[in-house]
């Protein structure tokens, strides 16, 4: 490889590490590490440093108190709410900072960053049905797809406790056709999620999922990006989003096994 293209690409490893890449420069990346043993070290390196940054760094859950200033203070900073439908299914950490003028924009993040906090989160739809078929494309990179190798699940539920503030639901679905292979932790949604990979035939599936008070109704939505299949639905006080390059059939059915299941 040429100086200048692995200068260009120990940049886009980095942010492909701290999962920043379109998708189409994620692939690039792929590509590239595939053919250069170099930066594919390098890689290597930061993935295993964000690993200890995840398992070892102390983590602390912002108060009550803290929140409630912040959602407050960002509200009085935003313009009035225009009332629609879509508004109204947000939920109330998804804001929206103003950005109708200079002005207004300054104010909202002037205050934020004094409460030292600035919140860019997906409002859902569209842009977290991106963000999971992103996330899903990423894991496929070599060194991403997993954090603990197990087919076990009660030593994958395990491993998730003391790196969640929840313990995700592990299911072993291999009597079915979905054999569980292993872990890792996701960052979606402005929240620590679990990932639990599934195989099915040659194919990976990827199932995220975090706890959602507002995930009341059994609401269930499907399609499919960039050749990717998913599906997304609601059990539990959870939201689950699956992705994989399996047919909308199988995927499907995946769901229902692991609603019986």
């Amino acid at each position: 490889m040429s100086d200048s293209t692995c200068d260009e690409m120990q940049l886009l490893i980095q942010a492909d590490v701290d999962g920043e890449l379109p998708v189409a420069d994620a692939a690039r990346v792929g590509a590239h590490l595939e053919r250069c043993p170099a930066c594919a070290e390098t890689q290597a390196q930061l993935l295993a440093l964000s690993r200890r940054l995840r398992e070892e760094a102390p983590r602390y859950t912002a108060s009550q108190a803290l929140r409630d200033a912040i959602d407050g203070a960002i509200r009085a900073a935003a313009p009035a709410p225009v009332p629609s439908a879509r508004r109204a299914r947000r939920s109330r950490w998804q804001v929206r900072l103003p950005f109708a003028s200079s002005a207004s924009f300054g104010a909202g993040f002037a205050v934020a960053a004094s409460l030292g906090l600035f919140l860019l989160l997906p409002s859902g739809g569209v842009a977290l049905q991106d963000a999971v078929v992103s996330a899903h494309i990423r894991a496929l990179q070599p060194g991403h797809l997993m954090d603990v190798v197990s087919t076990d699940q009660h030593t994958v539920k395990p491993w998730f406790d003391g790196r969640l503030p929840f313990a995700p639901p592990v299911k072993d679905l291999t009597s079915k056709g979905f054999p569980l292979v292993g872990g890792r932790l996701e960052y979606l949604d402005g929240r620590l999620a679990a990932a639990l990979i599934y195989k099915h035939g040659k194919h990976i599936i990827n199932l995220f999922t975090w706890p959602d008070t507002n995930a009341v109704t059994p609401i269930s939505s499907s399609g499919s990006r960039d050749g990717y299949n998913f599906l997304h639905w609601n059990q539990d006080g959870a939201t689950y989003w699956l992705v994989s390059d399996v047919n909308a059939q199988d995927l499907a059915e995946f769901v229902r096994i692991w609603k019986r299941f």
